[in-house]
């Protein structure tokens, strides 16, 4: 199914219409990456559906009303990619999380206005990638950096500890990786207590990414969809069940009921 919306972002013409295409109960926003990239500027919560999410948004409420929330909504796998295409609405371009961040930095690297705080990874690996993203854009996008302890967000003494850090950067974006739904769920209950940010990305692992510690995939390996695979061989304890049984299957079954127009919707994610 193909839908339409008038874009949510902060101070957008409502005449500014998104295609959206629905893969099983989730809206993605049918932009290309220089489509998106522009917009941005204007503001709002960016989210990243993959196929973890997708199976995710089937069995969690909560989830649902995050990316209710969110203005937008990129492709971030290119197994929902080609998935698009199986079911006839086809998204333009994958644009996934670990993409979308350098590409938004080095897009706004000369605009003043764009200042960045990380929030995320492991202790020293947020200031890390500061440092190395400083040196690629050529000035201080990256205002402050912090790495919050493990299960930070239970503890509400280190949340507001860290709002206090991000109002005090000053930074207009805050690029928060801490995995999901943690991150996206982090992003909506704080959000309206940071005011000077304007832009809230969930970026995953990007920040490992960024500062050398964790290597992405070949070029080859994600444009065939099979990125999967290769994180499974290098974190397989980690991520075997997560990605074998928890993910995978339900989601085949999930799309071939979508295919045959069987599916019907646990959660409905609200326009």
């Amino acid at each position: 199914m193909v839908i339409s919306k008038d874009d949510r972002s902060a101070d957008c013409s409502t005449s500014d219409v998104i295609e959206r295409i629905m893969l099983l109960n989730v809206p993605i926003d049918n932009l290309s990456m220089d489509e998106l990239l522009p917009k941005l500027k204007q503001g709002g919560v960016v989210v990243t559906p993959n196929v973890d999410h997708v199976v995710k948004l089937q069995r969690d409420h909560d989830f649902c009303d995050v990316y209710s929330a969110a203005n937008y909504r990129t492709c971030d796998s290119q197994t929902l990619f080609y998935v698009s295409r199986f079911l006839g609405t086809p998204v333009k371009e994958r644009i996934s999380g670990s993409d979308l961040f350098p590409a938004f930095y080095n897009h706004y690297k000369d605009d003043e206005e764009v200042t960045i705080f990380l929030l995320g990874a492991a202790e020293g690996v947020a200031a890390t990638a500061q440092q190395n993203i400083n040196a690629k854009a050529g000035r201080e996008v990256v205002v402050a950096a912090h790495s919050p302890s493990f299960g930070f967000e239970k503890k509400e003494d280190e949340c507001q500890q860290i709002i206090q850090l991000v109002n005090e950067s000053g930074a207009t974006v805050l690029a928060v990786g801490v995995g999901a739904p943690k991150q996206e769920k982090w992003i909506h209950k704080y959000k309206d207590q940071m005011p000077n940010v304007k832009l809230f990305l969930a970026i995953g692992a990007t920040i490992d990414f960024e500062a050398g510690k964790t290597a992405r995939a070949p070029a080859w390996i994600s444009n065939l969809g099979i990125e999967w695979i290769y994180r499974l061989v290098s974190e397989p304890k980690r991520l075997w069940k997560r990605y074998l049984v928890d993910d995978l299957v339900p989601f085949g079954w999930l799309i071939l009921k979508q295919k045959l127009h069987l599916y019907k919707a646990p959660h409905t994610i609200k326009l």
